[in-house]
């Protein structure tokens, strides 16, 4: 085990530690591959979990934070896919920037997905007008930014609302760690949308029932 694992394995249950200890070296043993060739850690610890509880099921309060952290990430990642792929929307000097959000969106749905195997939602049907409201939002740059940063700031305030749910549980780790990426998406954005890169010294979580009232308008 390296460091990074043995700082992740420290900071859960000890018990649940070992059974994840226990998943991630049946990993090992079946597919016979290097930590190196599992990616990180977070994609590691992921993997270990759904093994270490694949008997009885991830627990439902796990389940349904990941499911609607997978939620937000289905709506962002086609968001930034169908923007990456739009001709003259995005500007040759922040293309790079786009490109990387999005191939980061994508990871987190390919992670959250992993974790979560069977009982993982399926992609929701999507409108980024927010029926009509942001109607060019794929022609617009401005636009596009206001939603892009809309967006980035409701992941940062939603996973900081369910870290609670998931404390003593394998994955706070990970998702902490995707919260911190979206930190720093939303800091790279805001300034393109007018917006300091942050609002204060301290920044507030929002619920379940909050974020899911920012998301709405841009579910079909």
């Amino acid at each position: 085990m390296n460091n990074q694992e043995d700082f992740i394995l420290d900071g859960i249950d000890p018990e649940v530690g070992e059974r994840i200890d226990a998943g991630r070296r049946h990993l090992f043993a079946r597919y016979a591959l290097p930590a190196a060739a599992l990616g990180s850690a977070p994609l590691i610890i992921a993997a270990s979990a759904q093994t270490a509880f694949a008997a009885g099921g991830l627990p439902k309060q796990v389940v349904d934070v990941l499911n609607f952290a997978l939620t937000l990430e289905y709506l962002e990642a086609a968001f930034y896919k169908k923007a990456n792929g739009s001709s003259g929307l995005i500007p040759r000097q922040y293309r790079q920037l786009f490109r990387t959000i999005g191939a980061h969106e994508t990871a987190h749905v390919a992670l959250l997905k992993g974790a979560l195997g069977s009982a993982a939602v399926k992609a929701p049907g999507v409108d980024f007008t927010a029926g009509g409201k942001y109607a060019d939002v794929f022609s617009n740059f401005e636009t596009f930014v206001a939603v892009s940063a809309t967006f980035e700031d409701l992941g940062v305030a939603a996973y900081k609302g369910q870290a609670g749910n998931l404390i003593g549980t394998p994955v706070l780790t990970t998702a902490l760690q995707i919260h911190s990426v979206e930190a720093r998406h939303a800091a790279a954005v805001r300034p393109l949308a007018g917006k300091p890169g942050f609002d204060g010294a301290f920044d507030k979580p929002k619920t379940k029932a909050q974020v899911l009232a920012a998301a709405t308008p841009f579910l079909a």
